[in-house]
Order: structure tokens, then sequence, then C-alpha cells
């Protein structure tokens, strides 16, 4: 998994055309450790909170939900490419897998009970980047605080 990310990232690509859902897994997993490292602190809550969505949204198992985190790591720590994770994930997803997307990195950057200005302006760019209004994304951080 950890190729088909940095080639998802990179791009170029000679091998087989993949399995969509491998992309979505590659694509979220990578923006989810990107929100995740935003702050300067990547902490163990959210590290409980990014598998526990890998694991509950793809139906991944817990070893695989923990593997893709840690592939999507060692890429994203290599990597400085914001753009290249949303370009794939607006190639890949549809705009509501977007929405979700969205969502998902609101409950990670929350998922310590602090928003740092970093996040927050994270956040800002990337729906942008998702082609996700600004009122969807609005709506995304309220389900992720449940409110």
């Amino acid at each position: 998994m950890i190729t088909r990310i940095r080639i998802l990232i990179m791009g170029g690509d000679n091998t087989p055309e993949p399995d969509p859902e491998q992309e979505k897994r590659a694509i979220t997993a990578a923006l989810l450790i990107q929100a995740a490292f935003m702050d300067g602190h990547f902490d163990d809550s959210e590290r409980a909170m990014i598998e526990s969505l890998l694991y509950g949204e793809f139906g991944a198992t817990q070893e695989e939900a923990h593997q893709l985190m840690l592939d999507a790591e060692a890429v994203v720590n290599n990597s400085t490419q914001l753009f290249g994770f949303t370009r794939q994930a607006t190639r890949n997803l549809s705009h509501q897998e977007c929405i979700d997307l969205v969502e998902m990195l609101w409950l990670v950057v929350f998922a310590d009970g602090v928003l740092h200005d970093l996040e927050a302006n994270l956040m800002l760019r990337v729906a942008a980047l998702l082609n996700v209004t600004d009122r969807e994304s609005a709506m995304a951080r309220r389900r992720a605080l449940g409110s």
C-alpha cells in the first residue's frame, strides 16, 4: 500500500489499474495523517481516531487499518505536497465522498481537544481544494463535533 500511496501523490505508474477502494483508502489515510501532523504533534488520540476511521469507513481489519496508517505516515513524512493528495482525492472521490472526507478530517483535528490555527488553516485549504463549499465544511464540522 505504501507504494500505491506514493504513486498517487507523485504520479506516474506502469502498474495495472488499482482497486478503486484501495485508492480511496490511500487518499483518505494520507490526508488524515497530514491533518494530524499539522500542529506538529501526532498524538495517541489522533492515531486512535485515524485507525478508527479507516477501520469503520472502509471495512478494513484493525491490522489493515493500522498498516495503512503506518504506510500513509511514512509517505506524508517525506512529502510537502498537500495539493498532490487533494488532486488525487478530487479525481477518485465523488463530491459526497469529499464532504465525508472533510468530516473525517475535522474529527482528526479535534481528536486532541484543541483546534490549532495551522489545523484551521489546513481545513480551509483542503475543503477548497476538494471543492467542498464553506457551508458544506461547516456542516461537516458540526457533525464531527456532534452538534
